[in-house]
């Protein structure tokens, strides 16, 4: 692994001179002096023991008072990370953070909120949740929660969920602010489970295609697929696109399930193998409910892990189609281990292969930047022509119909979709990344919200709104005044891009993300050009 890509350490300097106070008394044993360190003699210590040997030592006799138990976790980090890029350490305080997404909930009060302007706004209290039960609204601004005040410069993300998450049952009161009442007042939220959704959204399109965009693979991803696609298939769902970019993956068990739902019994999915690690295979089974459903899976760079064990899955067996960018190119497989402070460690103890035999995880090593390898790819152009792929022919493979594939850089897609540069331009990119796009979006929602909502759903307003002149002449003013240049010609060439993009993110802002995908979808060129080639198959879901 390339040292290089790692900041320096703050222990750094320390553990520096630990190695230096070990070289000496290795100096001083072979020289056979009583210098003044001899006074302080290590027994001959295993591989396993010196780390800990040391680490008493500079605790007993260090100059400095240091705190063992963050040098503790700074060195085991430092060796996990040594291993490959995606073996580490996690504190009992990461754990908890971490493990919430893939467990599939958290306890709190139920509702998706943004910090705007120093406040907290409700953009949506969760359906079903407690917030919502006691009538809490999007739009609401959360002021206090029991005494604590979650106004003003200096909010954070972190700090409004410490004080509006807390155990299941437990009750906590907070102060709304309320557009159209004159003052704050106060509800009572009694804190419940609140779900953390692999699915983002799942919408059947007018020509009978079905689109699920998973988000994570958590515990409960397979029943929530299961779940949103019956729920198409009711609406005549003809044939299903899956969406997995930018998804970074999760469990493996979770990736191997969803396989076996598009998959016909006996099919190979995947295998894993490592050095202390049998062989391990996972065949498809008979349960699947979507083996002849026209399928198409979109994948982009933000696409690993477990999203490449369905890609690739689905590749090798000629079972569908993939359409985007190569995906990441994460192969490992970790296993989680708890310590008994409910710290724990990820190491990987084996690799993955597609069926084809394929491992897919991307080069990392000394005189590798692992994590600059997708600034790579946009500096040589992959991100806009195929040719521009490099892929090692050494690591070629065949899938089930003799089609050519390729190992070690993640998934190349069946069809692949460059990034679409021809609406770009430098002030639609300084509106969004300067968070200018999103925060008008918002303003314009909350302002009138009750406007936008006489059209009665997202999918009349997503026919009837159009973003008219006068808002995208408001949105230049407010450009403006953040210092954000305003050409004509870049606002004439990103005409259309803006107008979808603003719209979406209104929508989201009074319909959450299936507002948002039912605009952005009509305008995204790699679901369009998957739509496309599945309709072209004319294809029908099974009876099943």
């Amino acid at each position: 692994m390339n040292e290089q890509r790692r900041p320096l350490s703050p222990f750094m300097p320390l553990m520096l001179a630990v190695a230096l106070v070990i070289g000496l008394f290795i100096g001083q044993e072979m020289g056979g002096g009583s210098g003044p360190l001899a006074v302080f003699k290590l027994a001959e210590p295993s591989a396993s023991d010196k780390i800990g040997q040391v680490l008493d030592l500079i605790d007993r006799q260090y100059v400095d008072t240091v705190e063992k138990s963050a040098l503790v976790d700074e060195v085991l980090q430092d060796i996990l990370q040594r291993l490959d890029p995606h073996s580490y350490y996690i504190s009992a305080a990461e754990l908890r953070a971490a493990q919430e997404p893939l467990e599939g909930s958290f306890d709190g009060i139920g509702v998706e909120f943004a910090i705007q302007r120093d406040t907290v706004v409700v953009v949506s209290p969760v359906e079903g949740g407690p917030s919502a039960a006691v009538g809490v609204m999007a739009g609401d601004r959360i002021i206090k929660a029991d005494s604590v005040q979650l106004a003003g410069v200096g909010i954070t993300n972190d700090g409004v969920m410490r004080n509006l998450r807390g155990p299941e049952g437990s009750k906590v009161k907070v102060l709304l602010v309320r557009r159209g009442k004159r003052a704050p007042f106060e509800v009572t939220v009694e804190r419940g489970k609140i779900p953390i959704n692999s699915v983002a959204v799942a919408l059947m399109q007018p020509d009978g295609t079905g689109y699920i965009k998973l988000s994570r693979f958590a515990k409960n991803t397979h029943q929530e697929f299961l779940d949103a696609a019956e729920g198409l298939r009711e609406q005549g769902m003809q044939r299903m696109v899956l969406d997995l970019r930018g998804n970074g993956g999760g469990f493996l068990n979770a990736a191997v399930e969803l396989a076996d739902e598009f998959l016909p019994a006996g099919s190979k999915m995947v295998y894993t193998e490592g050095r202390s690690s049998p062989r391990r295979d996972f065949i498809a089974t008979n349960q699947g409910e979507y083996e002849r459903i026209p399928l198409a899976i979109l994948i982009d760079e933000g696409s690993a892990s477990a999203s490449e064990i369905i890609a690739g899955a689905v590749q090798d067996n000629d079972r569908g189609l993939i359409v985007g960018r190569r995906s990441f190119g994460k192969g490992l497989v970790q296993e989680h281990v708890d310590l008994p402070d409910e710290s724990a460690v990820r190491i990987t103890t084996a690799r993955y292969y597609t069926p084809s035999g394929r491992s897919i995880q991307k080069p990392y090593g000394e005189g590798i930047d692992y994590d600059a390898e997708y600034a790579a790819r946009f500096d040589h152009g992959e991100l806009l022509s195929a040719d521009s792929i490099h892929l090692d022919s050494s690591k070629t493979y065949r899938t089930l119909a003799g089609r050519v594939v390729y190992g070690g850089g993640g998934i190349m897609p069946d069809i692949f979709v460059p990034t679409d540069t021809t609406e770009g331009s430098q002030y639609l990119s300084d509106l969004f990344f300067s968070g200018t796009l999103n925060q008008f979006a918002f303003d314009v929602a909350d302002r009138d919200r009750a406007r936008f909502r006489s059209y009665g759903s997202y999918k009349e307003f997503a026919d009837r709104f159009v973003v008219g002149n006068s808002l995208l002449s408001e949105l230049e003013a407010v450009a403006r005044k953040q210092g954000i240049q305003v050409r004509d010609t870049d606002v004439e060439r990103s005409n259309n891009q803006l107008t979808a993009r603003l719209k979406a993110g209104i929508a989201r802002n009074l319909w959450g993300d299936a507002g948002f995908y039912t605009i952005i979808l009509r305008t995204d060129p790699i679901f369009q050009r998957a739509d496309r080639e599945l309709a072209a198959r004319n294809g029908v879901i099974s009876s099943r």
